[in-house]
């Protein structure tokens, strides 16, 4: 059995949603007649953070109770699945370096205001942009990713995801990813083979 586990961004991203669909409820309505055609061999699944923030995008009335059908809503069973020592310690590094490199956001933003005196709205704009540049992106920022990745070790799943931060974490925990780019094309593979 091929078991997916899907990320939120596969049906908000514009960029990845397109493939499927012009809004995030076309995205799931395209998305939902894959897995129809590849129901019995294929599994996709949602931790219950994701689901909720998926909510939050598609029309739920337009899509049940399909969604109910083909998508598995499961937590991760956090008491029971190990994660290894290394992964903390690389979590912990690359948490100092991105405080570091927001230190230094920071005292560029300063200096900068102080030249520039009346652009400071400009520079703060800039800073806060910088400064989430330099913090969030590629880590796992959320309890939601989190799940994610951990329902997929526990699964021995594929994630599906367009998150550089969850695929770089899947990748570092020995976790078999698909950049929800190519996820369509994936998905065409597979009804493909099974005709």
């Amino acid at each position: 059995m091929i078991r997916f586990v899907l990320d939120t961004s596969i049906f908000v991203n514009p960029d990845i949603r397109n493939k499927f669909g012009e809004s995030p409820t076309e995205a799931m309505k395209k998305f939902l007649d894959y897995a129809e055609k590849l129901f019995g061999r294929v599994e996709f699944y949602v931790p219950p953070g994701i689901y909720k923030e998926i909510t939050h995008f598609v029309e739920l009335e337009e899509v049940s109770p399909d969604i109910e059908l083909y998508i598995v809503k499961k937590p991760p069973n956090v008491h029971d699945i190990k994660i290894p020592a290394f992964v903390v310690y690389e979590l912990i590094e690359d948490i100092r370096r991105r405080i570091d490199k927001g230190l230094r956001v920071a005292e560029k933003a300063v200096r900068e205001s102080v030249i520039d005196t009346q652009n400071v709205d400009a520079i703060i704009q800039r800073l806060r942009r910088n400064y989430r540049r330099a913090l969030r992106e590629g880590i796992v920022d959320s309890k939601e990713d989190f799940e994610l990745i951990l329902l997929a070790k526990e699964l021995d799943a594929t994630i599906v995801s367009a998150d550089i931060g969850i695929l770089t974490w899947a990748q570092k925990m020995g976790i078999k990813w698909i950049d929800a780019a190519r996820f369509k094309e994936v998905l065409d593979e597979l009804v493909e083979k099974i005709r």
